[in-house]
């Protein structure tokens, strides 16, 4: 399976909903052209940051139908499709394959904690339902299921469409194992900001980024910077991210980078309940972040 296309910059892309809490179909196609023109390599939607966790089906279809639509075949698109149940992921699976999305992006069965074994019987089955590349989405600190590169391999060998790994676990050596002990080259993109060009630089091909949801342009550079051979600007970059992602901890999830991204201009409405707006004084904290950042551009 060719997966040479997938590379480089993916913003996370965070679902736009409308003050009332709606789907927000027009900022959809706002968002993917703008992230497009920043020159990123990819689109990421109804992952995290997405919050697939509070989409219902219905609206989860129809955002990756929107989406294929504006990137228009321009960058792949990775479609998040993951769920609670085997049968809900290869239903989701089934519906983006249909709608001509590029990849699946696979989050770890939640709340129910799959053992390893299962895991690999759950990501057997989804990818044998399937033509798609499927790409395992592992985030311990949400789902409390880590996938262990053992389990990567074993499922990699079971399925020749599962193509590598997500990885927000924040652990450098956990994702870079990945990469050593898969049975054929696989891909591994970061999903932690901070960590990201480390990743890369130990054979990563990219990253699938909330930071890049608020400073596309920023993101690419760096990535530019490091395939180019500077890794000291690359590096410079990296860490002039680092106090975003420090501010995390400011709000519920996922709603500080939703946050950012209305003070940057890139605005995708409020987290769904029970997920609140920041308070003044943080929001204020926050901005102060988001200027900082953009001053060391």
């Amino acid at each position: 399976m060719q997966i040479s296309k997938f590379h480089g910059v993916v913003p996370a892309m965070a679902t736009p909903f409308t003050r009332d809490h709606r789907l927000d179909e027009a900022r959809v196609g706002e968002l993917i052209e703008g992230y497009i023109r920043a020159g990123v390599h990819g689109i990421s939607v109804a992952g995290s940051q997405g919050e697939f966790f509070a989409l219902d089906t219905d609206e989860h279809i129809r955002l990756l139908e929107l989406s294929v639509r504006a990137i228009d075949g321009r960058v792949p698109l990775y479609a998040g499709t993951g769920g609670a149940t085997t049968r809900k992921s290869i239903e989701l699976t089934k519906a983006a394959e249909a709608l001509g999305v590029d990849l699946a992006l696979v989050i770890t069965p939640y709340f129910a904690q799959p053992s390893q074994d299962e895991l690999v019987a759950h990501y057997t089955a989804v990818a044998r339902a399937t033509r798609l590349p499927v790409m395992l989405y592992n985030n311990p600190p949400r789902t409390s299921v880590n996938v262990q590169p053992a389990t990567l391999a074993r499922c990699m060998r079971a399925a020749d469409n599962i193509v590598g790994m997500k990885d927000s676990c924040g652990d450098l050596t956990q994702s870079v194992e990945y990469l050593l002990t898969a049975p054929r080259p696989a891909l591994l993109f970061s999903g932690r900001d901070t960590v990201a060009l480390a990743m890369m630089f130990h054979g990563g091909q990219g990253t699938i980024s909330p930071a890049a949801n608020v400073f596309p342009e920023l993101m690419v550079r760096m990535y530019d910077a490091l395939k180019a051979g500077n890794h000291d600007e690359a590096l410079r970059i990296s860490n002039v991210f680092a106090p975003l992602r420090a501010a995390w901890a400011w709000g519920s999830f996922p709603v500080v980078i939703k946050e950012a991204m209305a003070l940057a201009g890139r605005d995708a409405g409020p987290a769904r309940p029970p997920i609140a707006g920041l308070g003044e004084k943080v929001r204020a904290d926050l901005a102060a972040v988001v200027e900082r950042i953009r001053a060391a551009t």
